[in-house]
């Protein structure tokens, strides 16, 4: 049995949206043509989110394409899924969604070994001069490393 690491998706927006604290790994309740649908690469996290409910937490808004053999077996796309975590540990994320204002946003979805999991972030919202000061900081050090690659040349 393989324990590598296959990523599948990224939420590239949550981390612009966002400032990731703390990343917990949780497995996720999938039907067969959804599993089908993931190995092709028809899984997208973008607005996507999850929340605390009579001690479950689900992830919703996580688009995963119908499989194209699946006929009547296919689920609905956006449907609300579980997310498969010990009990104190849900409880953690609830304390800190309710007590310092954090919310649960889905970072990455990927194969660990067989399995489907997904890393859930604990985040803070980003304000829009962070958002900016971010996006300076890229400009600036994909402009050096542009810079330095002509350079050796």
């Amino acid at each position: 049995m393989k324990t590598g690491k296959k990523t599948i998706a990224t939420n590239k927006k949550a981390f612009h949206d966002y400032f990731v604290e703390e990343q917990i790994e949780a497995g996720i309740e999938l039907f067969g043509t959804e599993i089908k649908s993931i190995r092709s690469g028809g899984v997208n996290l973008k607005d996507s989110w999850c929340e605390v409910v009579d001690g479950e937490i689900f992830v919703n808004g996580m688009h995963i394409a119908p499989y194209e053999k699946g006929n009547i077996f296919n689920r609905d796309s956006y449907r609300q899924r579980k997310l498969l975590m010990h009990k104190r540990e849900i409880m953690h994320l609830f304390g800190l969604v309710k007590q310092q204002g954090l919310t649960l946003v889905p970072i990455e979805l990927y194969f660990k070994g067989s399995r489907a999991k997904l890393a859930v972030g604990v985040c803070k919202g980003k304000k829009l001069y962070d958002k900016r000061a971010d996006l300076a900081a890229k400009a600036v050090k994909r402009d050096n490393e542009r810079y330095f690659k002509e350079q050796n040349m």
